[in-house]
């Protein structure tokens, strides 16, 4: 620390040594050099300082055109973005949870790029992203500013607060705390576990993905996060498609037409529908009808 260095100096220095992501520390270098000490006595320090952030600026631009050039991530209607620190599980619960099969190690880093899997439950398939530790150059805060869900995956309670502060710039989503490992600690441990998170208010399921327990009770929580309706579609004379054509709530019949294909509206002259939406089965209703949750529709096209 300088002599006389200002307040604001000194508090921009913390914050630099604090920081785990490169952007954190550009910021706190940045902060740093707008209160440096004027005087001749830290004259080599200025130099050290501008050395760091212009060394340290022209890797962040390195890291941002590797990434430019990765092929693009293309968001299915149902997406959950499991974010976390280094050796929580993170792959693992991608492991658990879906059909992918990450690179599981006991060194930290080991998820150098996002990995996707997809989760198929009560008949949707939802994809799955494993992202880098969020103190890797690789963490996509894109992908999280995107998603529906975001999955944070702790070992510990004070881990938490500040997982929950870097992501908090998507405030739509709806997160879940995944407490991981729990299979680790005794009974006693647990229950103090519990009894925090309850009074804390936190979204959150008690998971270990080496025995699974809790899993099932997370895959249920990432499905009801979204808020969604699932719609079956039917041909005439055959048996309703296995999967569901996801749609939002308050939508109408034509709605999931357009959704099947766009322009398929206009060749629909009228629907069959049987389920929660309907009076009796095989109602007949225009595309203006309003649907809910597990209808079955024919479309009778021209």
């Amino acid at each position: 620390m300088p002599i006389n260095a200002h307040p604001e100096y000194i508090n921009a220095e913390a914050e630099y040594y604090q920081a785990s992501a490169p952007e954190d520390r550009l910021l706190a270098l940045e902060k740093m050099m707008r209160f440096l000490p004027k005087h001749k006595g830290a004259e080599t320090l200025r130099k050290n300082i501008r050395t760091r952030y212009k060394k340290l600026k022209q890797e962040l631009e390195k890291t941002k055109k590797k990434r430019s050039g990765k092929k693009g991530i293309r968001k299915e209607d149902l997406q959950a973005v499991i974010v976390g620190l280094t050796n929580s599980g993170k792959s693992s619960l991608l492991k658990t949870l879906t059909n992918a099969q990450p690179k599981i190690a006991s060194y930290g880093f080991t998820t150098t790029n996002p990995e996707i899997g997809t989760l198929n439950y009560q008949g949707c398939n939802i994809q799955i992203i494993d992202l880098p530790p969020l103190a890797s150059e690789n963490f996509d805060k894109g992908i999280v500013n995107n998603a529906d869900t975001i999955l944070v995956v702790v070992e510990k309670i004070h881990e938490i607060k500040p997982l929950l502060e870097r992501i908090k710039q998507n405030k739509n989503a709806k997160k879940i705390i995944a407490f991981n490992k729990i299979d680790l600690y005794n009974k006693e441990t647990k229950r103090k576990i519990l009894e925090t998170l309850r009074s804390k208010r936190h979204n959150f399921v008690l998971i270990s993905c080496r025995t699974t327990k809790g899993i099932e009770d997370l895959k249920e929580k990432i499905f009801k996060s979204f808020n969604i309706l699932r719609i079956y579609t039917k041909k005439q004379g055959k048996k309703q498609d296995n999967v569901p054509v996801i749609i939002k709530p308050n939508s109408t019949l034509k709605d999931v037409a357009e959704k099947i294909l766009h322009g398929y509206s206009k060749t629909v002259k009228y629907a069959k529908i049987s389920g929660p939406s309907s009076k009796f089965a095989n109602q007949k209703v225009g595309l203006s009808h309003i649907i809910k949750d597990k209808d079955v529709v024919e479309f009778i096209t021209e």
